[in-house]
């Protein structure tokens, strides 16, 4: 197994080195019956700040259950999948550990309300995006998907 030079100086045995952490995030469009936002939650937990929602996956478990699962324990919301937009992995994206996360593109025509790791939930237009207080690599995903609009 090939190290970067981080992982290298932790000196790990070989047979007990982890892989990065496996998450999903989503991008939910509101649509009630027009397009209103996107959903961001404010944190709970740190890192505190704005983030789309999105959790782990669990061990035997499909990145899209994984996805649909997340995005009602923290929205309350019931998902319809429209694409993936991709795979985020940057050692550096989440301050508490390496992750990388498969970011899907989703729907919904309801308003979300507040759950498990969410404090607060927002619909938020894409010119009203609060840039400087997301956390994690958000403000590069949502960037993304702007693009990914034009």
């Amino acid at each position: 197994m090939k190290l970067c030079d981080e992982a290298k100086k932790l000196n790990i045995p070989e047979w007990v080195r982890p892989t990065p952490f496996l998450t999903v995030d989503g991008i939910i469009k509101i649509f009630n019956p027009d397009f209103k936002g996107i959903v961001l939650i404010k944190r709970k937990n740190p890192p505190l700040g704005y983030a789309l929602p999105g959790g782990f996956v669990d061990y035997g478990e499909k990145v899209e259950t994984a996805l649909i699962r997340e995005m009602k324990e923290e929205t309350n919301l019931d998902v319809k999948i429209e694409k993936i937009l991709g795979v985020y992995s940057d050692p550096n994206r989440d301050p508490r550990m390496h992750t990388a996360s498969i970011v899907f593109v989703c729907h919904a025509f309801d308003y979300p309300k507040a759950g498990d790791d969410a404090k607060e939930t927002f619909v938020v237009k894409l010119e009203d995006i609060p840039w400087d207080e997301l956390v994690f690599d958000h403000k590069k995903i949502l960037e993304d998907f702007i693009k990914g609009l034009n």
